[in-house]
């Protein structure tokens, strides 16, 4: 994939006490209809680093602050080569960073405009059984993110970022 153009992309995995992933829910355009479960993120911009783009993320999709002194853990790596998946590349790059927190009510700094924009249709805390018993028609970004997300749970962050298929 190194000759591939991946756009770079951070998502953080927000975790609250009772061990829920925050997640938001992305209308993607093909197939029409379908949704898409994924952790907050979104592109690095250019001469922002992957922790800046985080925090401003953070901010503007689910209204979570991170203090400057704040460095989540990297926990896992996922490459996603799809040309359209991304305009203009052949597909992504994410970076996800491990962010625990107390449980809020997820509102960002975005207006409803603005995250529509994005696709973004909401967001909900999600448990890891309410994940893994999942069989509705929405998807979830990485896949079999029940997987990964309970190695995490059960193991703790990684010495090195778990690489993630898609």
């Amino acid at each position: 994939m190194s000759s591939a153009k991946l756009r770079r992309a951070v998502r953080a995995l927000v975790l609250d006490e009772a061990d829920r992933v925050l997640l938001c829910g992305l209308a993607v355009p093909e197939p029409r209809g379908t949704v898409v479960w994924a952790a907050p993120g979104g592109g690095v911009e250019p001469g922002e680093t992957p922790l800046d783009a985080l925090r401003r993320e953070l901010r503007e999709e689910v209204g979570l602050v991170l203090p400057p002194s704040a460095d989540p853990p990297h926990v896992w790596h996922q490459e996603v080569l799809a040309p359209g998946h991304a305009a203009g590349y052949d597909g992504i790059s994410n970076d996800y960073f491990l962010v625990p927190t107390t449980s809020f009510a997820p509102r960002g700094e975005l207006s409803g405009a603005a995250l529509a924009a994005e696709n973004i249709i909401g967001s909900r805390w999600w448990s890891l059984p309410e994940i893994a018993a999942y069989d509705g028609a929405d998807l979830f970004s990485p896949r079999d993110l029940a997987t990964p997300l309970a190695a995490l749970l059960t193991a703790g962050p990684p010495d090195e970022p778990l690489a993630l298929s898609w």
